[in-house]
């Protein structure tokens, strides 16, 4: 299902020509925001004018996670707090949480982004969305549920836990797309077993799954144990979030 047609659309040689135009003004950005950017580029000699075609960003220096953590919390930062209105963070479970900012304009693209991955995974206006992604520093329920709402369909902001109430929820309400964790998922449809109810005469059609790894053994079990399709999203909070790539 195409939501922007005009973006989906693209013939390639205007795609890319949009993709350059994009990466010659981001590396101009950092280059002259970011110091960490100035002294990469400049220890790597390279200069925003340099970039001159697409092939050129393997001139540009590796970001490794090290170096997002060397600069913790706001060193990254390419716009001053005053115009940050939201911060998320990862979990810091190996070392310092890599933190993320995001200024009015971001949080718009990230649900355009969002809106788009949903309605290729088949979601459209009139499904309700029961959303058991985790809610808070997690990218994950805050970036679902936004896209949810921009593509006009219904939202059910449950996070996670509490899954016996996750199900009388799915039931009474008739939700028709179902997002989280591939494990939780599973999860989900033992307690329904154990409630008496067969996941597989609820209502949806479609799951989405992501924020951890899982194997086309577990995509097999999902629906074949849920009834439903189950597509695979991609995301990092680096970059913004979910709604970096989908099926």
């Amino acid at each position: 299902m195409i939501y922007d047609e005009e973006f989906e659309t693209l013939p390639r040689e205007a795609l890319e020509a949009l993709q350059l135009k994009r990466l010659q003004h981001l590396v101009e950005r950092v280059y002259v925001t970011v110091p960490f950017y100035k002294k990469a580029f400049d220890e790597k000699g390279v200069k925003p004018d340099n970039i001159k075609t697409l092939e050129d960003i393997h001139k540009l220096p590796f970001t490794t996670k090290e170096d997002l953590r060397d600069n913790y919390p706001f060193g990254m930062f390419a716009t001053p707090m005053e115009n940050v209105v939201r911060i998320h963070a990862s979990s810091g479970t190996t070392g310092k949480p890599t933190v993320v900012g995001y200024t009015r304009r971001d949080i718009d693209t990230w649900a355009e982004l969002m809106a788009r991955t949903l309605a290729a995974a088949g979601t459209h206006k009139g499904d309700i969305v029961h959303n058991a992604y985790g809610y808070g520093l997690f990218t994950g329920g805050l970036g679902f549920h936004y896209g949810v709402e921009r593509l006009g369909a219904s939202v059910v902001p449950v996070s996670g836990g509490n899954t016996k109430r996750q199900v009388m929820l799915m039931k009474d309400f008739g939700a028709t797309v179902l997002t989280c964790t591939p494990s939780y998922a599973l999860r989900l449809g033992e307690v329904a077993r154990e409630e008496g109810i067969d996941f597989r005469n609820l209502k949806f059609r479609v799951g989405v799954f992501g924020a951890e790894p899982w194997t086309e053994n577990m995509r097999k079990e999902i629906e074949e144990e849920l009834g439903l399709d189950a597509v695979d999203i991609y995301g990092l909070s680096e970059v913004m979030g979910p709604g970096v790539a989908i099926e």
